[in-house]
């Protein structure tokens, strides 16, 4: 009690300036409204959601039996390795070390983290300071941006072009100019961070385009985040390739990865980071100080999934395997409808989302009662309060003047279970049959 009221009367006689914020998290004071806006609405409106980037379905009875036998032994219940789980950490630098025809040492080379938001936290506030210069290819995910400002360093985009014309497309279509590329890298430049498969719009970079990259980080001597928490998520023809497994980048990549995207059980928060010692040290200093240990039941039941994926790797029926077929499966499902309702999909070549061209159906739609900067947004919170589904306005995903330029598409996820894709395809049926398309 007398901490409690200490504590009440130093808060008190704090003067204005010791309470305010941080002047890097004032200046990002604004990241969260669209958001927030979003989520009020979700709440009023209760839309089919096809905006959160998650399955809605409950995760297999193997899956769920992994965590149950955890939970159920009397060893996982207090602190283990710090730095990852041994049980995990080995696994993790087996399967890594298969593919990336390599040795990766468990103790020094692999860090487990409370997800892959704590990693990729852990790397830019460790590795990124003032004045530092990080390229950014977008569209991107928004906490890259945040987070390299917060560590007070400067974010460069170089942004994908898309093709020429109308119609279908293929995420494969949109592509890095080399030349803008290039000219990023200059002489304050510190890192990249390449995102394959790509949120939001699924693609996968090829091994000629990371090749490219690669060339360009050890030219000027850059350090590079390969942010792979989808590379499970990818279906033929393409392929998964680790920037890491490249000639002379493993010892200048820091990968990020997922286990709670890879077993589609978003709320068991586990992810990791592996890459050289030297890169990794500052990531453990500031994971001891943040988050300590991540959840050790939880690192028990997701050795139990890798070691069975990595005894099984590639058959057919594992979990990995298993979902890719279905990712794809629901993929075509969402794309034929989202084709049927008058948008343009651009088709995926790997993760959970699709995004949509909008720019035929926006005319047809009565949008004067939204007043927002961007068309998405006015476009999105239609859809809610109008169809009650619920997307994202791809310009939180753009910076700058790109924003303005891609705010006619749409993200939805299709990584949902078979009612809502129905209840989704009513939906836009409706929307279609009311706008007379």
């Amino acid at each position: 009690m007398i901490i409690l009221i200490s504590f009440q009367l130093y808060q008190d006689n704090l003067t204005a300036d010791a309470m305010s914020l941080h002047t890097n998290l004032q200046e990002i004071g604004d990241f969260w409204k669209d958001f927030a806006e979003l989520s009020a609405l979700a709440r009023t409106y209760k839309p089919i959601d096809l905006g959160q980037g998650c399955p809605n379905f409950a995760p297999s009875q193997f899956i769920k039996d992994a965590l149950i036998q955890a939970v159920t032994s009397d060893s996982t219940h207090q602190y283990t390795n710090p730095y990852g789980h041994p049980r995990l950490a080995n696994v993790l630098a087996k399967l890594y070390s298969r593919l990336l025809n390599r040795n990766v040492d468990s103790a020094s080379e692999i860090l487990i983290t409370a997800g892959s938001s704590e990693a990729l936290f852990c790397y830019i506030i460790g590795l990124i300071g003032a004045g530092d210069e990080v390229i950014v290819v977008q569209p991107y995910f928004p906490f890259f941006s945040v987070l390299i400002e917060l560590a007070g360093g400067v974010a460069k985009f170089v942004t994908l072009k898309r093709p020429n014309g109308d119609g279908s497309q293929s995420a494969s279509d949109w592509v890095l100019d080399y030349e803008e590329l290039e000219g990023a890298f200059t002489d304050r430049t510190k890192a990249i961070i390449v995102n394959t498969p790509n949120n939001p719009i699924g693609k996968v970079f090829d091994r000629s385009e990371l090749e490219r990259i690669a060339d360009l980080c050890k030219k000027w001597d850059v350090i590079c985040l390969a942010d792979e928490v989808y590379e499970w998520m990818v279906w033929e023809p393409k392929e998964h390739i680790r920037i890491a497994s490249l000639p002379g980048m493993y010892e200048r990549t820091i990968t990020i990865g997922a286990a709670e995207k890879s077993f589609g059980v978003t709320g068991w928060q586990i992810g990791w980071a592996y890459g050289p010692p030297s890169l990794l040290k500052n990531l453990k200093k500031l994971h001891l100080l943040s988050v300590f240990n991540p959840s050790t039941p939880l690192q028990e039941a997701f050795a139990t999934l890798f070691e069975h994926e990595e005894a099984n790797f590639g058959e057919p029926q594992t979990h990995f395997v298993t979902m890719q077929r279905q990712l794809k499966e629901k993929m075509h499902i969402i794309m034929d409808l989202l084709k049927k309702t008058g948008m343009d999909p651009v088709m995926p070549d790997g993760g959970m989302f699709i995004v949509a061209d909008i720019s035929k159906l926006a005319p047809r739609t009565d949008l004067t009662a939204e007043t927002d900067d961007y068309l998405d947004l006015r476009f999105v919170k239609w859809l809610i309060k109008k169809h009650k589904l619920l997307g994202n306005p791809m310009s939180l995903f753009y910076a700058g003047e790109d924003k303005r330029k891609n705010d006619h598409f749409i993200r939805f996820c299709f990584y949902k279970n078979e009612d809502t894709l129905q209840k989704a395809a009513e939906i836009l049926t409706k929307l279609r049959d009311d706008l007379k398309l």
